[in-house]
């Protein structure tokens, strides 16, 4: 089984990533997300010498390819330390934890699976769960009776058809009630090793602003993505790009002027592009702040998240 830490380099040492952790400014030539690459919009030089700038030629598919994968690269650099941000112990419990973290955010469901894994640690315990039981345990996550009517499903499913185990395979997860592509590819990914592409709300944001795919439907954008990177990329592509939507290019305010990556994004501008304001705008450990994890990876260069009524 793969654990929580999968895709670590190792390399956190770096100055970039204690920047990173940090929200100090790094060293010139780190590539410090606090210090920016002279972000500037592509297309070239404001000096136009007097003329009319021609209009830019359209990206050519092959052209789009390599800034995707440069693109990739360059957030590897700056999220070594890159992981699934719900904790969990073994597959049971992130599936559990992935099917909870709709419409809510991962802390909230960290804060609150301890007490619910607790009370029902096995597919077995929770099959035989009191609803109304299980509801006050998981209403800090919201939409608590739907997701308990999830829960209770799969927990059965699992007892009856897989002998108490999570499957690893896509086709069976996805017959789990409750369970989609998204949240089977996250278990696949990071339980079993088993690439996959996570399109949640973050990365279809990022892809449709870096121009690799205009669809919005996920199973679209995930089959767009899975074409322009090889396989054993999937699932540390998923982690780097929702780290960076998380961080640093946010939905309705990005930190343009703080993305190690701006020189190679052709929606630079959307945002803050001040380097000075944009650093305010970084979150988690980008600017100096508890991330999502009460139990994070030991690498991971930030504080772990507070537990439920803590601070």
């Amino acid at each position: 089984m793969s654990s929580s830490k999968s895709g670590s380099s190792g390399t956190t040492g770096k100055p970039a990533a204690k920047a990173a952790a940090t929200g100090a400014k790094a060293p010139a030539g780190t590539g410090g997300p606090a210090k920016t690459r002279g972000p500037a919009k592509p297309g070239g030089s404001a000096k136009t010498g007097g003329r009319a700038k021609a209009p830019a030629k359209p990206e050519s598919h092959l052209a789009m390819v390599r800034r995707a994968r440069r693109i990739n690269r360059e957030l590897a650099e700056v999220y070594p330390y890159a992981h699934p941000e719900l904790d969990f112990r073994n597959p049971f419990e992130l599936l559990c934890a992935t099917v909870l973290s709709a419409q809510t955010t991962d802390l909230r469901v960290n804060q609150t699976t301890p007490a619910l894994f607790a009370a029902y640690p096995t597919p077995e315990d929770m099959a035989a769960a009191v609803p109304e039981e299980m509801e006050e345990l998981i209403r800090p996550t919201g939409f608590f009776r739907a997701k308990t009517k999830s829960l209770l499903g799969l927990s059965a499913a699992l007892r009856d058809e897989f002998g108490g185990e999570v499957p690893g395979r896509l086709d069976d997860l996805v017959k789990l009630p409750g369970v989609g592509r998204k949240t089977a590819n996250v278990v696949l990914g990071n339980a079993f090793g088993v690439p996959g592409i996570t399109v949640d709300t973050h990365f279809g944001r990022l892809v449709r602003r870096w121009k690799w795919t205009d669809e919005e439907d996920p199973v679209k954008v995930e089959a767009v993505v899975a074409d322009i990177f090889p396989k054993s990329e999937w699932t540390m592509l998923s982690h780097r790009v929702i780290f960076h939507g998380r961080r640093v290019c946010h939905a309705r305010k990005p930190a343009c002027g703080a993305c190690p990556i701006a020189p190679l994004c052709p929606s630079y501008g959307e945002g803050e592009t001040d380097p000075e304001k944009a650093r305010k705008l970084l979150k988690y450990e980008m600017g100096g702040q508890p991330g999502q994890r009460l139990s994070p990876p030991a690498d991971y260069p930030g504080k772990p998240a507070p537990a439920l009524g803590a601070g």
